[in-house]
């Protein structure tokens, strides 16, 4: 039963992975007016309803930045839960965002969000049949498994999320960076921002947004 029970095991740990979250990164552009040694102190906000989600999301991107060696902070001091973006508050928060010494300004916001039924089919795995021992006679064959196995095909459900993720020069308030990522599967917020915050700091690194100290 222990070759049965390993191939089992496969078969369980190839439908696990094929359900597991995943991040990347569809597409970027850079401007050609940023600037050469990138940004070192950066205020991080997503604009969400979802508290719990801003709140990790932000708080996971300042930590790997910090790590870094690059200064990030959460919006959360200057814009407030339940903050109304007027015209009146524009000022108010562009000076509180310069004053805190902020170079940049990096913003996420949901653009969609979809739902796709797709077929998964079946597989067969082959066992190939020995020889000796219990393989000797139909019997003893038949008693111990049969040498293939089926998995049959099923009906599965992804979930996508596609984020917008900008960063504004904090200075001019021109866009300098813009990308936009698909999520896929996502179990919950506590296993998707931290892998959410490491794939936009490594496209916000690779397209020289911000060099690690």
């Amino acid at each position: 039963m222990k070759k049965l029970n390993l191939i089992v095991t496969i078969l369980i740990l190839a439908f696990v992975g094929a359900c597991s979250p995943s991040t990347k990164i569809l597409g970027s552009w850079v401007s050609p007016n940023k600037p050469a040694g990138g940004y070192n102190n950066i205020f991080v906000t997503a604009i969400t309803e979802n508290l719990l989600a801003r709140q990790q999301i932000e708080n996971d991107i300042d930590e790997i930045l910090n790590a870094d060696g690059i200064t990030a902070v959460s919006s959360f001091e200057i814009i407030p839960p339940g903050f109304m973006p007027s015209a009146a508050n524009k000022d108010k928060v562009i000076n509180a965002i310069k004053a805190g010494g902020h170079d940049a300004i990096l913003t996420m916001a949901l653009l969609d969000q979809t739902t796709e039924t797709r077929y998964v089919p079946g597989t067969t795995m082959y066992s190939p049949m020995g020889y000796g021992g219990g393989y000797g006679s139909f019997y003893g064959y038949y008693s111990y498994y049969s040498p293939t196995m089926y998995q049959p095909g099923y009906y599965d459900t992804d979930k996508k999320y596609y984020i917008e993720i900008n960063l504004y020069d904090a200075k001019t308030e021109e866009l300098v960076w813009s990308s936009q990522s698909e999520t896929t599967n996502p179990s919950s917020i506590e296993s998707f921002a931290p892998v959410f915050a490491q794939t936009v700091v490594n496209q916000l690194i690779k397209d020289g947004l911000v060099v690690k100290k």
